[in-house]
């Protein structure tokens, strides 16, 4: 599977073209089904909106509807056999496991159904939308790694999703660079969820005295990992993490601990995994399978003429 990194008005114009081409006859875009770990994330929230107006454009009379799997495999099955059953023409998925999911992704192809998938990859989806997830735990853990110089470092991830793994081994490799910087810790599961963050922070101040900085795979584990730095009440504690969510950005404003993420697009995302799923439906496959979309880097120097979602 060959795959380039794009940056997104390319990959606007790209796919503005391909629609253009489109016969006169295509194939009506009538429904679409989209299964994500959790609409209480911000990020999910944004994805959403992102495919539903882009559905929208394509037909004012689209059905769109999302669904929060909560990080629940089991659950995410039965959402995608709901959405074939109920016919729809295309399924956008984050996956919770990229390769678990295969047999579900397998029987909507058979129901002739094009399956894209976002924010993570999903083994046998007919395309891939993401972010650059090596490069974004990369450049929000060399900025950690220079705030710091040295010391302990703590990371949270997700769970095996595919953008969890890449960015904890971006991040990794960022930190390798700085001979006095200590990894304690890189494999607990906040769920991207603040309580997640929250209560693996608590747990790591609790079984090691020296840490000066945090890596969280997600925001929302982030923002917990500050509460419990706060209620702990321990000081010289730096966290980096990735999104670029609105509350991370009020965050970087703010009297907290966090100093630096890298943001993602969830809209693009979502945006751009309709407009190739009905290229796809129309016999009109992406010139790559999966299309990674750059991260930016921001800051508390930054925060204020970043333009999020």
């Amino acid at each position: 599977m060959s795959f380039r990194t794009f940056q997104a008005g390319g990959v606007a114009a790209a796919i503005a073209i391909a629609l253009a081409a489109m016969p006169a006859c295509a194939r009506e875009l009538r429904s679409v089904g989209i299964s994500v770990g959790s609409l209480g994330n911000p990020y999910f929230v944004a994805l959403v909106e992102g495919a539903s107006q882009a559905a929208h454009k394509i037909n004012p009379d689209v059905r769109v509807n999302a669904v929060s799997s909560e990080y629940d495999l089991g659950k995410q099955f039965t959402e995608m056999d709901n959405f074939i059953a109920a016919g729809v023409d295309l399924i956008l998925v984050a996956a919770d496991d990229p390769k678990a999911i295969a047999p579900a992704i397998k029987r909507a192809q058979a129901a002739g159904i094009a399956v894209v998938a976002v924010d993570v990859e999903a083994e046998g989806a007919d395309a891939t939308v993401e972010t650059d997830n090596t490069k974004a735990g990369e450049i929000a853990c060399a900025y950690l790694g220079d705030k710091m110089g040295a010391g302990n470092v703590v990371i949270q991830w997700a769970g095996p999703l595919s953008g969890s793994i890449a960015r904890v081994k971006g991040c990794e490799k960022a930190l390798g660079a700085h001979a006095g910087i200590k990894v304690l810790s890189d494999d607990q599961n906040g769920n991207c969820t603040r309580e997640g963050g929250m209560n693996i922070m608590l747990d790591h101040l609790q079984r090691y005295r020296d840490i000066k900085g945090v890596y969280t795979i997600c925001e929302p584990e982030a923002l917990g990992a500050d509460l419990a730095i706060r209620q702990l009440k321990r000081d010289g504690i730096v966290i980096a993490s990735t999104d670029g969510s609105p509350d991370a950005v009020s965050a970087l404003k703010g009297d907290t601990d966090l100093i630096a993420t890298s943001s993602q697009d969830p809209r693009q995302e979502g945006r751009i995994g309709v407009e190739e799923g009905y290229g796809l439906m129309n016999g009109k496959p992406p010139e790559h399978r999966i299309l990674m979309l750059p991260p930016q880097l921001v800051t508390r120097d930054n925060a204020a003429q970043y333009k999020g979602w």
